[in-house]
């Protein structure tokens, strides 16, 4: 059969999107702190945009707002930072320290060598032999000679830092105790309890007493002194474990109905350089610099959509969740992206970008916006609540179990079957492990090691 060519007419349909809507999608897609960087780019690649500055006693109250709504996310702070370390980073705390030394200038240069591989939680990235590959081959560096500066470097403090693993870093915090007032023996426990740390996080401490050969009582003081110890030497140098988290949206009350706004002290206020715009006005090619201005009033509009957007998704959940702002999380409402974006004839997907990072204030504390949202979990009459709400009943019962004999999983079950709510036991350990709960097991060990 022979093949020949020809013309044919069709018709199909393509959804394309333009630049500005993909501009609109990205940006209601970012969090506060990725819209500060979109914007900061936007500024210095646009000479036609402008920030508008804010009056000085506007931008006093903004600052007051901030500090008022900003919470840490993280319960690690500054204040744990030694004094001679604050407003460095590790590694300059670490260089200080070398330059205090009589090491000689290869032992130095080794050393700092070192301390670049570090990572931020102050352990070495690599093994020795890795890292005698990667320094200059006329160094021509004698591994004994590395090994040799990884000693030193161990030797500064923060306790512990330079360490290949967990146990090493352990090993090397008991090392530093033995010139204290501890116990020898206990000492010597916890030196060995490092190499056996799966056995300790299992909480298996009959074997670990047959392995050690030591006393349950002598166990239990060295597990107690292993837990005082820093597992990150690098922490107090970490910025990154520091997290604020300011709310993007307000719920509050007015004339007894919620009502949400978005926080003045994030809200990006933006303008065309008016100045620019006149000039151009009397230029006779300025093509791009038209471009420019185009592109800094979608801009504009984009911004004004991203706020109108969550504004109205933010209204939303405030009407649906009313029950939350007034009784707590135990009154969380099951609530699924298909509702809201129903009730604004949204997309899901514009609802879940318009959720994603944002934070929202409310009376009981700043919440995502996207913990608003749980399926139903249906209680013994009828009703449903929402898995946040099974979270807290499940808080509660947590705090009311006895130190030394923790609820299991099933237990933990029947209880909640005793308030109206039977779920799983399976269910159960999915909301303990969400929640960050060990097990009982585990709750168990600690509390025979305090």
């Amino acid at each position: 059969m022979q093949s020949r060519p020809s013309l044919e007419l069709g018709q199909h349909q393509q959804l394309a999107l333009t630049p500005q809507l993909q501009q609109a999608i990205r940006l209601l897609n970012c969090s506060s702190q990725e819209l500060e960087q979109e914007l900061a780019q936007a500024l210095e690649d646009n000479p036609m945009l402008e920030r508008v500055e804010a009056a000085d006693e506007a931008a006093a109250q903004a600052e007051q707002l901030d500090r008022w709504w900003s919470q840490p996310a993280s319960q690690s702070g500054s204040d744990d930072i030694p004094e001679s370390g604050r407003g460095q980073n590790l590694e300059e705390f670490l260089l200080q320290q070398l330059h205090a030394t009589r090491a000689t200038a290869r032992d130095r240069d080794l050393v700092f060598a070192l301390i670049a591989a570090l990572d931020r939680h102050g352990y070495l990235d690599g093994t020795l032999d890795e890292l005698a590959g990667a320094l200059p081959e006329e160094w021509a560096v004698d591994p004994d000679e590395l090994a040799t500066a990884l000693r030193l470097l161990q030797s500064f403090d923060p306790p512990g830092v330079g360490a290949r693993g967990l146990a090493e870093c352990l090993a090397l915090q008991i090392g530093r105790l033995a010139d204290g007032a501890e116990d020898p023996a206990i000492l010597a426990c916890a030196r060995r309890l490092t190499g056996h740390l799966d056995l300790l996080a299992a909480g298996k401490f009959s074997r670990l007493c047959d392995e050690l050969a030591c006393g349950r009582e002598q166990l239990d003081r060295a597990h107690a002194l292993i837990l005082r110890l820093e597992p990150r030497p690098g922490r107090a140098w970490d910025a990154a474990d520091i997290h604020y988290v300011v709310p993007d949206v307000l719920l509050h009350r007015v004339r007894g109905r919620w009502q949400a706004s978005i926080n003045p002290a994030l809200a990006p206020r933006l303008r065309v350089n008016q100045t620019y715009v006149d000039c151009l006005a009397q230029a006779a090619e300025a093509d791009a610099l038209h471009e420019q201005v185009r592109q800094a009033r979608t801009l504009i509009r984009s911004l004004g959509q991203r706020q109108q957007t969550i504004l109205r998704v933010a209204q939303a959940i405030a009407e649906r969740q009313h029950a939350f702002l007034e009784d707590g999380p135990r009154a969380l409402r099951p609530l699924v992206l298909r509702d809201i974006a129903h009730e604004l004839d949204l997309h899901e997907s514009t609802i879940s970008r318009a959720t994603r990072q944002k934070y929202a204030q409310t009376p009981w504390g700043i919440y995502e916006m996207k913990r608003f949202f749980g399926t139903a979990v249906q209680t013994r009459d009828g009703a449903d609540t929402s898995a946040m709400a099974v979270q807290d009943l499940i808080k509660d019962i947590l705090a009311d179990e006895p130190a030394g004999r923790p609820l299991s999983d099933s237990r933990i079950a029947e209880l909640l079957a005793e308030r109206g709510v039977p779920i799983a036991r399976r269910t159960v350990a999915k909301y303990r492990e969400a929640m960050g709960v060990p097990t009982a097991g585990l709750r168990k060990a600690r509390a025979a090691s305090l």
